[in-house]
C-alpha cells in the first residue's frame, strides 16, 4: 500500500496529513521541532504562568479552508468570536474611538451614514475599495490608494499591514484584493473576527495530531531531513542523517516546509523572498478584562497595530516590524504597554509580566514580484507535491493560505497515488492474449 511521507508539521503539513489519513492511506509526518504547529504553536510560559501562542493570527468567519479543516478534525467549536463584524478602533494621536460595523449583505450602506463612518471620512472616500477590488497582478497598493487620506490612515494602512506584513508602498494590491473578495466584500457573515478559544495549539494542532495518531500515522518529531535522493523524474529516498528511507514506486512525498528549507532540499527551486519581522508581545493581566471570551482592537497612530484580548492575556501584534528587530524586549514592552493601557482604558496600571516574541522570517514578501516565484503544488518529480502558504495559493501568508495549500497538495497527491497503483498493477500482472495464449508484459 502506498505510504505518503509529509515533511513539515506546520498547518500546511497537518492539513495535508489529515486529508491523507481520512482517505485511508498510511503516512509518516516528519517535523524538525519538538512539537507540530509551525507559526501556530503554543507553549506554557513560566514567566507569565500560562499558555501563550507564538503569535497572533486574525482569522475570519469567511475562511472556508480553515473551517473545512476544523470540521475534518472535529474542532469547529474551539474557534470563537462574535456574531457580528464589529471592529473597534482607537486613534492614539487624537484619542478618538469608533467601531467599524459591516452590514449583513454585500451592500454596505453604512458608508452613507455619517454616524457610522470612520470619523473624518466622506462617503465617496470608500470608493477607493473598488480600485483595490479591480487590482491587476502587477499593481501595488501605493498606486491605487491615497496615503494622505484619513481613510488610508485609519483603515487601509492597519488592515493592509496586518494582512500582508509588507510595507503598503510596495505591497501587492492583487493579494489584498483576493483577501477582500473572500471576506469584507461579502458582508458581515464572512468577516466576523475569530480567535482560538484557549490557544492555537488546542484549536488547530492537538485535534489534528489526535486524529492522525488514531489513524495509525507515524509522527516523527525531532526529525530533520538532511537531503533527498533525486532522479530526473522522482524522489528515490528521504535521508535523516545516517538513516535513509527508500521509497516504493507507489509512495508519495509532500514537502510542507518553510521556503528556505525547501530550497535547501530542492536545489534551484524558486521561492518568494522572505518578508518582514512580526513582533508579538503578551501581557499577563491580574484578572480577565472582559466578560466576552475574546476582544480585538485596532490601533492607529502608534507602534501597536492590533490588540488581541483572551481572558487575562492581552497580546499585541506589530507587523512589518523590521525596525524593531534590534530593539530590546524591555523597551518594546514598555512602549507597547503605554499604548495598550490607553487603548483599553486601564489608567496608570503598571507594566505587567510580559513576553516579547520576534518572528524574523514570519512570512514571504507580499509584493507583485513575489508572485512570479510562488511555485504550484505540482513539481517535475512525479511523486513530490509542494505545500505551504508561500506556494501559489493566490493568498498572502495566512492561516487560510497555509491550510488551503495543504488541501490542494493532498488532493493532487491522492490523484497521483491512484494512477501509480494502477500503473504498478499493470506492470506487475502479465496479460494473456486470448487470441494467441501468449503472456504479455
Amino acid at each position: 500500500m502506498a505510504r505518503v511521507h509529509i515533511i513539515g508539521g506546520g498547518l500546511a503539513g497537518l492539513a495535508a496529513a489529515v486529508r491523507i489519513a481520512k482517505a485511508g492511506h498510511d503516512l509518516t509526518l516528519y517535523e524538525t521541532a519538538a512539537r507540530a504547529g509551525g507559526r501556530c504553536r503554543s507553549f506554557h510560559d513560566e514567566k507569565l504562568g500560562c499558555v501563550i501562542d507564538n503569535g497572533n493570527h486574525l482569522m475570519l468567519s469567511g475562511n472556508g479552508s480553515l473551517y473545512a479543516y476544523l470540521d475534518d478534525i472535529n474542532a469547529r467549536d474551539r474557534l470563537v468570536g462574535p456574531d457580528a463584524a464589529d471592529f473597534p478602533f482607537v486613534d492614539l494621536e487624537t484619542d478618538e474611538r469608533w467601531t467599524l460595523s459591516l452590514n449583513k449583505g454585500r451592500w454596505q450602506g453604512w458608508v452613507l451614514d455619517r454616524n457610522r463612518r470612520i470619523p473624518g471620512t466622506r462617503a465617496w472616500d470608500y470608493l477607493s475599495a473598488l480600485r483595490v477590488l479591480m487590482a491587476r497582478r502587477d499593481d501595488r497598493i501605493a498606486s491605487l490608494l491615497n496615503p494622505n487620506s484619513v481613510l488610508y490612515h485609519r483603515l487601509w494602512e492597519p488592515l493592509i499591514v496586518a494582512v500582508l506584513n509588507t510595507d503598503p508602498d510596495i505591497a501587492s494590491a492583487h493579494l489584498m484584493r483576493r483577501v477582500l473578495l473572500e471576506s469584507f466584500a461579502k458582508g458581515q457573515a464572512y468577516c466576523q473576527p475569530r480567535m482560538a478559544r484557549h490557544s492555537l495549539a488546542d484549536t488547530l494542532v492537538d485535534p489534528a495530531l489526535d486524529l492522525l495518531e488514531n489513524a495509525g500515522a507515524k509522527l516523527r518529531f525531532h526529525s530533520r531531513i538532511s537531503h533527498l535522493d533525486l532522479s530526473d523524474s522522482r524522489i528515490l529516498a528521504i535521508n535523516l542523517g545516517k538513516e535513509s528511507i527508500r521509497l516504493d514506486p507507489e509512495d508519495r512525498v509532500i514537502l510542507a516546509t518553510p521556503p528556505w528549507i525547501a530550497q535547501q532540499l530542492l536545489d534551484g527551486l524558486a521561492t518568494p523572498e522572505t518578508g518582514e519581522t512580526i513582533v508579538n508581545v503578551h501581557f499577563r493581566m491580574p484578572t480577565a478584562l472582559y466578560e466576552t471570551p475574546i476582544r480585538i482592537v485596532g490601533l492607529v497612530g502608534g507602534l501597536v497595530q492590533w490588540i488581541f484580548v483572551r481572558g487575562d492575556v492581552a497580546s499585541v501584534t506589530i507587523s512589518a516590524a523590521n525596525k524593531l528587530s534590534k530593539i530590546s524586549a524591555d523597551d518594546i514592552a514598555r512602549n507597547c504597554w503605554s499604548e495598550v493601557a490607553r487603548a483599553l482604558e486601564l489608567g496608570d496600571s503598571p507594566l505587567p509580566a510580559f513576553r516579547v516574541i520576534k518572528e524574523k522570517r514570519a512570512t514571504f514578501s507580499a509584493t507583485p514580484d513575489a508572485a512570479t516565484n510562488r511555485p504550484g503544488a505540482r513539481t517535475k518529480w512525479s511523486n513530490l507535491t509542494l505545500a505551504g502558504d508561500w506556494t501559489d495559493t493566490d493568498l498572502p501568508s495566512t492561516i487560510e493560505g497555509a491550510i488551503r495549500s495543504g488541501h490542494r497538495a493532498a488532493t493532487h497527491c491522492l490523484s497521483t497515488i491512484g494512477r501509480a497503483v494502477k500503473a504498478h498493477a499493470a506492470d506487475s500482472n502479465p496479460i494473456t492474449d486470448n487470441r494467441t495464449g501468449v503472456m504479455q508484459s
